[in-house]
């Protein structure tokens, strides 16, 4: 059997102590399956409360960084979270000291991964993140290393639990936004700011490393168009149902003509469509093959034990010795991405409007609608209230987003909505 691989593990919050429970745990499994034994010999947190596990045998850091500088670990595992500060200095110190990084941490790499990932690289070490996109679902080694015989053109997914938790959770109850945020913040599945998540940026973070694994470019986070789900509400739940959709907070990577089309935001998902029974706090990703085809990984995205077996996956690749470009090329030939604006979007809308009953209503927002050369593909007005507040629904055929959005300035503007429209895009994927 080889020399033992002793790995130093800076942070110990769910991830990180899940972590060392499984290594603990599987310390028998994970010597067969890489012909050396595994060895945790330095660790650092915040505090030196008693945890769940034995450190006896460990050396504790009050400073993550001197655990960098100075451990005797050839493996750091960066479990702190962030994307400046003491994490980005653990592994920037770390990779200088000729030690392989395993992170979970999506933010660092979203807006450093690309001079990181440079670095790892001139230093002959791995950088690896298989917990940073989607928690337990081995989405980075299949595209990067299953996959590896295939281009893509459209990668896409389920990337945050939250928020697929609140859309299901508001579906199956027909509760608000806000009553089911209120259960996913006492759950535990919604932090006590639940702005990275509701707002989308968490999942931009995944999408942006998908999106360079995917189409070999620099990690672009600056270019992925973000919007969350603050504005769903039980109706437009409903009124999907209705239309035959199912509503999801999608990112989406798409190589076009124009550039790389990156976007967070929600999406009106046919309900026969595989990512649409994707229910609860689960994960899934979808990308598009050129040889393969259309392949789907679905799983916990979130969690200590499944988070905790993702880092233990790229261990084990570090065992074995194998060590692979952080996003599938060499850091070096990454593409610069040309980023293709939203507005160059193209595909079908749902509107919700907020009108007053009464005639001629519908005439002036489809004059509008009409003026941008946009055909109305369905209405929805099931109340009747002369003289007062309705809601109007209505889909379109497809169209591009400018013409969209000068339509809903101008719908915006008629005095007779009461209310700013609700626009939801229509995917087809």
């Amino acid at each position: 059997m080889s020399e033992p691989l002793k790995i130093a593990i800076a942070g110990l919050g769910t991830v990180g102590t899940g972590t060392v429970k499984l290594i603990q745990d599987n310390l028998n499994v994970l010597a067969q399956r890489t012909g050396r034994e595994i060895s945790i010999v330095a660790v650092s947190a915040r505090s030196r409360k008693n945890r769940d596990f034995d450190m006896s045998s460990m050396t504790y850091y009050d400073d993550a960084v001197d655990m960098a500088e100075n451990c005797d670990a050839d493996v750091v595992m960066e479990l702190i979270g962030g994307s400046e500060g003491i994490a980005k200095e653990v592994v920037e110190v770390s990779i200088a000291k000729g030690r392989h990084v395993i992170t979970a941490n999506k933010a660092l790499l979203a807006h450093h991964g690309t001079e990181l990932a440079k670095l790892a690289e001139e230093a002959g070490v791995a950088l690896a993140y298989e917990a940073a996109v989607a928690g337990g679902i081995p989405v980075i080694k299949g595209l990067r290393e299953g996959l590896a015989a295939n281009s893509f053109d459209l990668v896409y997914g389920i990337l945050n639990g939250t928020c697929n938790f609140i859309l299901t959770n508001m579906r199956e109850t027909g509760r608000d936004f806000d009553e089911v945020l209120t259960e996913a913040q006492e759950l535990g599945y919604a932090e006590a700011d639940p702005s990275f998540d509701v707002d989308g940026v968490d999942a931009a973070h995944k999408l942006s490393l998908l999106s360079s694994v995917s189409f070999g470019t620099e990690v672009d986070f600056d270019a992925v168009y973000i919007e969350g789900i603050r504005n769903i509400s039980a109706l437009d739940i409903v009124n999907a149902e209705e239309l035959g959709y199912r509503i999801k907070l999608l990112g989406i990577a798409r190589k076009t003509e124009h550039g790389i089309d990156q976007r967070v935001h929600p999406c009106m998902v046919a309900k026969d469509q595989p990512i649409a029974s994707v229910e609860g706090v689960l994960n899934a990703v979808v990308c598009n093959g050129n040889h393969v085809g259309t392949t789907m990984f679905e799983g916990a995205g979130a969690g200590g034990g499944p988070t905790a077996s993702a880092v233990v996956a790229d261990l084990v690749d570090i065992a074995r010795g194998t060590i692979l470009p952080t996003f599938g090329v060499p850091a070096n030939a990454l593409a610069k991405p040309i980023a293709q604006p939203v507005e160059k979007r193209e595909g079908s809308y749902y509107l919700r409007l907020q009108v007053e009953d009464r005639p001629g209503v519908i005439a002036d927002i489809s004059n509008i609608l009409k003026d941008e050369d946009i055909s109305v593909k369905s209405l929805i007005q099931h109340e009747s209230n002369p003289g007062k507040s309705v809601p109007l629904v209505i889909t379109t055929q497809a169209t591009v987003e400018t013409a969209m959005n000068r339509s809903l300035e101008k719908i915006s503007q008629l005095d007779c909505v009461l209310e700013k429209p609700n626009m939801i895009r229509i995917v087809s994927l």
